[in-house]
């Protein structure tokens, strides 16, 4: 086995093929987030994520971690994800490192090109939030953060240019 295998791990064959739809995220990343505040301007803050093949290859955990521009700690967490091909949905579990909580994630689709992900908020000051991984490659993607109160109209909140790192 080598390094990076060991680091990040490897699929299983015996897998959900579907779970290949989040192999992307293997890997380690350095992220640019823009996010919006209360008064309606950007924030630039950076980030990292690191995603790995966990439990023999059947989920995968991914870490997000970002920072102010003092350096401290805002986001930390990680997500937990598995695809029950017999229900053929997604179980994507979020926990917050900071607050302690564990949040259910559901609604996955896609539509080609992105992977959209919306769901009731479990926590925040809006009902509802959507999320969408786009412009994926082997080098980059784009996640995109928007908010609603009813499910129809929607306002983008963040948006974390993620880049790969050799590191």
């Amino acid at each position: 086995m080598d390094q990076v295998e060991q680091e990040f791990g490897r699929p299983n064959p015996n897998a959900p093929a579907a779970l290949s739809r989040f192999a992307f995220l293997i890997g380690r990343w350095r992220c640019e987030a823009k996010v919006r505040s209360a008064n309606g301007e950007w924030q630039t803050l950076q980030g990292t994520w690191i995603g790995r093949f966990i439990l023999d290859g059947y989920a995968i955990a991914d870490e997000y971690r970002m920072t102010g521009s003092s350096g401290e700690l805002m986001v930390l967490g990680m997500n937990l994800r598995t695809y029950d091909a017999t229900k053929q949905t997604w179980n994507i579990k979020w926990l917050n490192a900071l607050a302690g909580t564990w949040v259910e994630l559901g609604g996955v689709r896609f539509d080609g090109q992105s992977i959209i992900h919306a769901f009731k908020e479990p926590v925040a000051a809006h009902a509802y939030t959507r999320t969408t991984y786009t412009n994926i490659s082997e080098t980059h993607f784009t996640w995109r953060g928007e908010k609603s109160d009813d499910g129809k109209a929607w306002s983008e909140f963040m948006v974390v240019e993620v880049y790969r790192t050799k590191e």
